[in-house]
């Protein structure tokens, strides 16, 4: 799929090609082996790192985990080992390299960035950089 990115520090990079699984199509599974639906998820990712999103946002084809990244394996860098959470339409660090697993919650839990006081949701076109932008 090719799509936008957006960084917090102020800079985008257009029509980048990733390759992955849909987390719709990750979700659908969990479902089958009997795993409950909740509004928030907690990406959770190696060395700690977490961020939080609603469910919303990475439903609806709107959010996948990748492996690939312009035809080659994900750098080690980059989120590659094993894999990088890609939520396009909020900033970049929504979109957590080296993604272990995504945990589903009842209640919003601020991740790892949002608890340092960067924005709880990120949208980019509003310029949700830290807590307090509107």
């Amino acid at each position: 799929m090719a799509t936008d990115i957006h960084c917090v520090t102020k800079w985008s990079k257009l029509d980048t090609v990733w390759e992955g699984i849909s987390v719709d199509t990750l979700l659908a599974e969990a479902f089958t082996r009997g795993v409950e639906s909740a509004p928030y998820a907690l990406a959770v990712s190696d060395g700690g790192y977490t961020t939080n999103l609603p469910l919303a946002d990475v439903t609806g084809g709107k959010a996948w985990v990748t492996v690939k990244y312009d035809g080659a394996p994900l750098a080690p860098e980059h989120g590659g080992g094993p894999a990088r959470l890609l939520v396009p339409h909020l900033y970049f660090w929504k979109s957590a390299k080296w993604v272990r697993q995504l945990r589903l919650r009842d209640r919003d839990e601020a991740g790892f960035w949002e608890a340092r006081g960067y924005h709880n949701y990120g949208d980019p076109w509003r310029e949700q950089r830290y807590d307090g932008d509107r």
